[in-house]
């Protein structure tokens, strides 16, 4: 039996945590800049939260162009998810509130959802490469936002 679209769409999504660390990458001029993250990922769409001056949020604002890996097992090299898109600082008051009160760790670096130094970037756009554990052979497919 061959697996559908669908079901491996069903299957990567099952792999996302409403919160969760992944590495990701974004660009400060011509240099490649990695660090781990909390991602979001609130009905299928990726939230990151960050300081609003922060190297990250800077970086993403000049270059919106940006990926994160969600490795799928401790050991190097056995499975992977990696995500690239477009961020896009959220400013809508309304949203801010409702994502900033799903964010386990907002109140540990910010007043709240309308604390100037609180930024939320939006991931869309978004291309998923999907490394199975075990397997050799990665699959990549198109999110529709």
């Amino acid at each position: 039996m061959s697996v559908t679209m669908a079901d491996l769409e069903r299957e990567v999504w099952s792999l996302f945590k409403p919160s969760q660390c992944v590495y990701l990458a974004t660009a400060e001029d011509d240099q490649p800049r990695v660090r781990p993250v909390t991602l979001l990922d609130i009905e299928r769409k990726f939230w990151i939260a960050t300081g609003r001056r922060s190297a990250k949020a800077r970086q993403m604002l000049r270059n919106p162009n940006v990926e994160f890996c969600l490795p799928l097992t401790e050991t190097c090299g056995t499975g992977y998810l990696r995500v690239a898109g477009i961020a896009t600082l959220e400013t809508a008051p309304d949203v801010q509130r409702a994502i900033g009160d799903q964010i386990p760790f907002l109140k540990e670096y910010w007043t709240g959802p309308g604390d100037p130094n609180f930024a939320l970037f939006r991931i869309t756009r978004v291309e998923i490469e999907y490394l199975k554990p075990g397997e050799m052979t990665a699959v990549t497919f198109l999110v529709q936002p």
